[in-house]
């Protein structure tokens, strides 16, 4: 009989032709189970989804709940379904009054290509501009504005009218003109490897698009609930967007994401044509209920609090370590850089055999992502450091 690996290997599509092939039985907390019973240490949250960590009771709760009331119904948008109304109101509470308006969609790469669509179809402008070495989704728009030609180099023709500049430059920002629809920008540059820009420069694009009438879309996709330490990572800066993109950490480990912008903005997608933007199972009843439990649980405990002094003691103790070159972190997004792609690939492989999974970049391929769950404790913290510790001493 073959076994899962096996099976796995024979019958799901493959992304690498060299995966970790770590089989999980279950997951609780920080940590995933294998079959075996043994205890893997997640640092990267499922790439910062788990913010809450794994099987979360309150997330366990809020599904079985619905999941007993009724599952999908109808496309998203025709039928009026609690779980969505209560998670909208949930999620307009958190934010600033300008952005009053969401649209559940399955996933991130979805929701930046809703955002583009209505920025297009707000302003009737052609093009967009996003940033070198940026990472908004895999789906052929969403791809298209990606800043790194290693993903895009194989699918083109790709969509047109995208411009790129460099992430933090105010000088770059001329590139913004009367025909730019919108600008697309992480708060926090995710897979170049946690990059971070100035209030100043944020500023600046504020009041470039401004001038221009160009739309701002802040993509939260990785940052967003709690990662950083606020429930935005924009609450940070001096700038507002007009539009938001959230996902991953959005639904506590089930499938869900959102763009969120003013009424008068989202109404364009009623006409013109209508139904503007389409989705079946955005806004899953389930999903919204998990994502609506997930904030309550975020919003009401000191958890996000912890995420500054928590980011501060992992580059304590990793800073000093041997073959660390450089730490770069906004609150639990951290990269830890190495000389090489090929050193890292050898110490994450070392890491996952004692017990911990970690990741790399998809831009930065020399540094190590370490994005745990906002849960992790500090002795749990102090474990996970400690292992990388006695690994990195064998290189």
């Amino acid at each position: 009989m073959s076994s899962n690996r096996q099976l796995f290997l024979r019958h799901l599509a493959q992304t690498t032709d060299s995966p970790l092939l770590l089989e999980v039985e279950k997951a609780e907390g920080i940590y995933l189970i294998t079959p075996k019973g043994e205890k893997i240490i997640d640092l990267i949250s499922g790439i910062a989804v788990s913010n809450l960590g794994h099987n979360h009771p309150a997330v366990v709760q809020a599904v079985k709940e619905q999941a007993e009331k009724h599952l999908h119904v109808m496309v998203y948008g025709e039928l009026v379904q609690s779980p969505q109304v209560a998670l909208a109101k949930a999620l307009l509470n958190t934010l600033p009054e300008t952005l009053n308006n969401v649209y559940f969609v399955s996933s991130g790469s979805e929701a930046v290509e809703g955002a583009v669509k209505i920025a297009k179809r707000y302003t009737g402008r052609p093009d967009v501009v996003a940033c070198v070495d940026a990472y908004h989704g895999s789906t052929q728009g969403a791809l298209s504005l990606s800043g790194n030609e290693t993903l895009k180099q194989a699918y083109r023709p790709l969509i047109p009218g995208v411009k790129l500049v460099r992430f933090g430059n105010i000088d770059d920002l001329e590139n913004i003109t009367e025909l730019t629809s919108a600008v697309i920008i992480e708060v926090v540059q995710g897979e170049a490897g946690v990059r971070l820009a100035s209030d100043e420069y944020f500023k600046a694009l504020r009041r470039r698009c401004t001038q221009k009438g160009t739309l701002l879309i802040f993509d939260e996709i990785q940052t967003g609930f709690g990662r950083t330490g606020t429930f935005w990572a924009f609450e940070q800066y001096d700038c507002i967007p007009d539009i938001l993109l959230t996902a991953k950490g959005m639904g506590g480990g089930m499938p869900i994401g959102a763009f969120i912008s003013k009424r008068e903005i989202m109404y364009t997608l009623t006409n013109n044509p209508m139904l503007g933007h389409i989705t079946t199972f955005g806004g899953h009843p389930v999903s919204a209920a998990a994502s609506l439990a997930t904030l309550n649980e975020l919003r009401k405990g000191d958890l996000m609090e912890q995420v500054n002094e928590k980011s501060e003691m992992i580059f304590d103790l990793l800073n000093q370590l041997p073959l660390v070159r450089e730490i770069r972190k906004k609150g639990l997004m951290i990269a830890v850089e190495f000389d090489s792609f090929d050193l890292l690939q050898k110490i994450i492989r070392k890491l996952l055999e004692a017990g911990v999974l970690s990741d790399w970049f998809l831009f930065c391929d020399k540094s190590m992502r370490i994005a745990p769950p906002l849960i992790i404790t500090k002795r749990e913290i102090e474990i996970a450091c400690e292992k990388i510790g006695r690994i990195l001493k064998q290189f």
